[in-house]
């Protein structure tokens, strides 16, 4: 029986990893194409773009690890039903209830690769890709108001008008009110520097004060300035919350609670990084059901096609029911979670079906 798994998975792994092949060659050919409206800008120069194209793979790697796994193992078992393979293993005793646990098995090997690319290897990749971006084109990131970044810590408003690819800060006004939030200083710098712990470097510091007394006005060459504010929560403006890692999500999710400010986008994010890599096994669950059939009876292209789109549908259910959940304030975890066990219990009656045959 060992030898057979061994066999089983060498056919499955090695479908599936062309299949990634594939699919990653296609998707960073549309990416060299998108960017060409960028070539020439600046530096970005074409072994730049290549560098960029290059970089972005981790990211549709992870997006795409779930379903070429599915494609890949519905090729591989499709092959060994098409030989007589699968039904010898099944005439020598083997049941499809062990096929099936072999075949979550190497689901599970796949979802471990899909959380080690999402949460370690696609964050950073696609984080330098688009600071070397910006550096190439002399851009600055761009922000979600006219105004700029705003940032609420305790009493404080903190609004930026221009983060650097580099986390620095230019152009700061923090606003401080005291508990009552009456008005008490503004604070403004030309630049800041992220030193370590929450700590700033800031210069150019020009500080209002208003008092009983009346309005001063203070100016000095720079100022250390702790604030909750971090090069990690800036990050929030140069990938999207879908690309971030569960570590960072979780702490820009703490940073909002305690701000009283909305996080289901962002909690909807930490739960798919969370659960996505489960949708692995699934799919290869789901392989197995498609691909099966009487090696005389025909139509395994049409089973196999119903299983691709089947894979696909998965993909597009999930990123549905993320901006479904957020329209209509569900639970995020209920969101996430909804599109997979509905496949999962799709797998299971398709394989209980079988079994009654």
């Amino acid at each position: 029986m060992l030898t057979i798994a061994r066999y089983l998975a060498r056919e499955v792994l090695q479908a599936s990893f062309f299949v990634f092949a594939a699919l990653t060659t296609l998707f960073a050919l549309f990416d060299l194409i998108n960017e060409l409206d960028s070539l020439g800008k600046g530096a970005y120069g074409f072994l730049a773009v290549l560098l960029y194209v290059m970089l972005n793979i981790p990211g549709h790697l992870y997006d795409l690890l779930p379903v070429a796994a599915l494609i890949g193992s519905l090729l591989a078992l499709s092959r060994l039903v098409a030989n007589s393979e699968l039904t010898v293993m099944f005439a020598s005793g083997l049941s499809m209830r062990r096929v099936a646990l072999w075949m979550v098995a190497i689901g599970v090997f796949f979802g471990l690769l899909t959380f080690l690319v999402g949460e370690v290897v696609a964050p950073a990749t696609d984080r330098y890709a688009e600071q070397m971006k910006l550096k190439a084109t002399h851009q600055v990131v761009a922000q979600a108001f006219r105004s700029g970044l705003w940032v609420r810590d305790h009493h404080q408003f903190i609004n930026v008008r221009v983060v650097t690819p580099d986390g620095d800060l230019r152009d700061v006004s923090i606003y401080e009110f005291d508990p009552a939030f009456r008005l008490q200083q503004v604070l403004r710098a030309g630049s800041g520097h992220f030193m370590r712990d929450g700590i700033w470097q800031l210069r150019d510091i020009s500080t209002t004060v208003f008092s009983d007394a009346g309005v001063s006005l203070q100016r000095r060459p720079d100022l250390v300035w702790q604030s909750v504010l971090t090069p990690a929560i800036m990050n929030v403006l140069l990938i999207a919350p879908e690309k971030m890692s569960a570590e960072d999500l979780w702490a820009y999710v703490a940073h909002l609670n305690a701000n009283h400010q909305p996080t289901e986008r962002y909690e909807i994010a930490l739960w798919s990084k969370l659960l996505y890599p489960l949708a692995a096994p699934v799919m290869l669950l789901l392989a197995l059901p498609f691909a099966w059939h009487r090696p005389r009876a025909g139509g395994v292209g049409v089973r196999v096609f119903i299983g691709i789109m089947t894979g696909l549908g998965f993909h597009l259910i999930n990123r549905l029911f993320a901006y479904i959940g957020l329209l209509n304030d569900w639970q995020p975890w209920v969101s996430v979670s909804v599109p997979t066990l509905l496949f999962l219990l799709l797998g299971i009656g398709m394989l209980l079906r079988m079994e009654q045959r």
